[in-house]
């Protein structure tokens, strides 16, 4: 009898006794994340325009040491006083411009470019402030409206008595009735920064709410969450580990666009007089202080206009590519 030869095996990786080899670690969950917000170009610009500005407004004093309250006195206030951005002089050789302040002046002496971003900064704190409670309160309103049916209707009509209120007015009241106890107590800048801060987060959760709500009535009847409530997970850790992961895309929207609202609340207060104090400047502030004069200098309310435009715009796109990158539903499309 002939003998016979084992059979040669194909050539490519020997399977071990084990199971095969992976050829390289899975992706995480956060790559996918990431690959898919760069990929999107308006969420990509909207993080370079607000990273700037942020880093503007934050980074930009360590620079540009120019207190923004000084008040140039006897002959150096009649040089400083309204004079004009350095690009007039292209187009108009007989402005008044001062090379050592490169945005101008104000009608008294102070440097524009340093109020902008101390301005900035403001706007910006009230912003993320206010929008961290809004968020944290209609988030918690929504988990329990959404999970617990004998909350629902409760919570449900006060979030339309709520929605039913004309905010701005409201605010506007409230200011008048808590600028003077509030200043009392932390200061002027202080007060007015944590009362701008409640009236702008109280009154602007509402939406997130109503969203996070629908999303936890149609996950608590999902199979993972009857699965984890038959093996006796208590309703805490069923909000916490299957819940809030889940619905973490809409949050995370309701942020971006809580940022948006807030800052443009808060300019709309300041341009009101309602605001911070006159000599204490916001972007809001610096747009109404350049009304006035918007015929003779319209760069004044221009310029702060323009940063109150642009962070919003690039909050909103962020917004965007993040609702894309953290909804596994639409990722990848």
């Amino acid at each position: 009898m002939t003998e016979q030869k084992a059979p040669v095996p194909a050539s490519g990786p020997v399977p071990s006794a084990a199971g095969p080899i992976p050829s390289k670690p899975p992706r995480s969950q956060w790559a996918d994340v990431w690959d898919q917000f760069r990929h999107h170009k308006g969420a990509m610009f909207g993080a370079f325009v607000f990273i700037f500005i942020v880093a503007g407004v934050y980074l930009g004093p360590l620079v540009w040491r120019v207190d923004p309250q000084f008040l140039p006195q006897g002959r150096d206030f009649l040089n400083l006083r309204d004079t004009r951005p350095i690009w007039v002089a292209l187009y108009d050789s007989g402005a008044k411009v001062n090379w050592a302040y490169p945005l101008g002046t104000d009608n008294l002496g102070r440097d524009t470019l340093a109020r902008l971003m101390f301005g900035g900064r403001v706007s910006i704190a009230v912003g993320l402030v206010a929008m961290l409670l809004s968020l944290l309160l209609g988030t918690l309103v929504g988990v329990l409206a959404g999970f617990s049916r004998k909350l629902d209707g409760p919570l449900m009509r006060l979030t339309d008595l709520f929605l039913a209120l004309p905010l701005l007015p409201l605010i506007l009241v409230a200011s008048l009735l808590f600028r003077e106890s509030l200043s009392a107590n932390f200061g002027p800048e202080g007060g007015i920064f944590i009362l701008v801060v409640l009236l702008i987060g109280i009154t602007s959760w509402m939406h997130t709410a109503r969203i996070v709500r629908g999303d936890v009535l149609a996950l608590k009847e999902r199979e993972f969450v009857l699965a984890a409530r038959s093996i006796g997970t208590s309703n805490s850790k069923i909000i916490l580990r299957h819940m809030l992961p889940n619905i973490l895309s809409p949050i995370m929207v309701s942020a971006t666009l809580g940022i948006a609202t807030a800052i443009i609340t808060e300019s709309a207060l300041s341009f009101l007089g309602f605001g911070f104090p006159p000599d204490f400047p916001t972007w809001g502030r610096l747009l109404n202080d350049g009304v006035d004069r918007l015929v003779s200098y319209p760069e004044r309310p221009i310029l702060p206009g323009i940063l109150i435009s642009l962070t919003v715009l690039s909050v909103n796109y962020l917004g965007d590519g993040l609702r894309d990158a953290l909804d596994p539903r639409i990722r990848g499309r």
